[in-house]
């Protein structure tokens, strides 16, 4: 008995983690749905990247957010098994996703990934936007 709880625990393993490794083989694919890329492409944050914003993001980040409990310290991401969290330091991701679509994840989190909801969850829409500025100062490092 103990033999074949041990199989079903290591096939749910198994099972799951090739789901979420094949769910987005691109780690450039955009997460939004197709039918609504364009238009939250087009979206920018309402506030401006000052200092003061990239602070109250920093603050979120390594807070209340939790983002750097998957994207770690430097942003560069820990290593999961499955579908290991985003690189923020990877310049080409920095240039390919829009703010829009950062907020759409941030929003509705990223399905087949461990990125859960965070606006409307633990942050609110405003604090978002802080993260967002705060993530993109991880571009190129």
């Amino acid at each position: 008995m103990r033999l074949f709880k041990y199989s079903i625990f290591i096939w749910l393993i198994l099972f799951f983690a090739k789901g979420a490794i094949a769910f987005h083989p691109d780690i450039y694919q955009p997460r939004v749905p197709d039918e609504l890329l364009e238009v939250v492409q087009e979206i920018e944050s309402p506030y401006e990247a000052t200092p003061e914003i990239i602070e109250a993001g920093r603050k979120i980040y390594f807070g209340k957010g939790l983002c750097v409990t998957c994207h770690s310290n430097n942003g560069k991401g820990v290593r999961l098994p499955g579908h290991s969290p985003r690189n923020f330091t990877d310049k080409k991701w920095q240039e390919v996703r829009s703010d829009g679509e950062l907020m759409w994840v941030l929003k509705n989190g990223s399905p087949g990934t461990g990125m859960p909801k965070r606006v409307g969850e633990v942050i609110s829409e405003e604090e978002g936007w802080n993260v967002i500025h705060f993530i993109r100062t991880f571009n190129g490092k």
